[in-house]
């Protein structure tokens, strides 16, 4: 899908990370895994594909239905790899790396306003421009749509 300057945020828009875990925990929810996502953290963890897989993974479908996977969460809805905070920041999967700067987010300036109500980060802190943040979109879909 191709975004213009007519988007709700031509003139761009303010992100910080605060690191207060909302997009992490107490909810359940999908973090999908692309194939980069996964050689990048099995390499972090020093861990082989399958036992990566086994562990911390469950099996799902995307939305042309070809199997993927997800990262499993604790009984509290936790993501797996949260403990006091992101313990696998730096091989973080893409979906972690780019958010807020997802294309259902981004869709209109209701949906990011209605994110901003769980996510303190969005609309203070760090400029990003329109170009800065469809780069940032584009990576996120270049990563998870077939």
């Amino acid at each position: 899908m191709l975004y213009n300057d007519s988007m709700f945020y031509s003139n761009g828009l303010y992100f910080k990370c605060t690191q207060c875990s909302a997009c992490c925990r107490h909810t359940p929810g999908i973090v999908r895994l692309s194939e980069r996502d996964i050689n990048n953290l099995t390499e972090f963890l020093g861990l082989g594909v399958n036992e990566f897989l086994q562990k911390f993974c469950r099996s799902i479908y995307n939305p042309q239905g070809y199997r993927s996977f997800s990262l499993i969460e604790t009984a509290e809805y936790d993501c797996i790899f949260w403990d006091g905070g992101c313990t696998v920041y730096e091989a973080r999967p893409v979906q972690c790396r780019t958010y807020p700067f997802w294309s259902s987010i981004l869709r209109d300036q209701k949906s990011w306003d209605d994110e901003a109500m769980s996510c303190p980060g969005i609309g203070s802190g760090d400029f990003y421009s329109a170009e800065k943040v469809n780069e940032i979109r584009k990576q996120y879909e270049d990563e998870y749509y077939d």
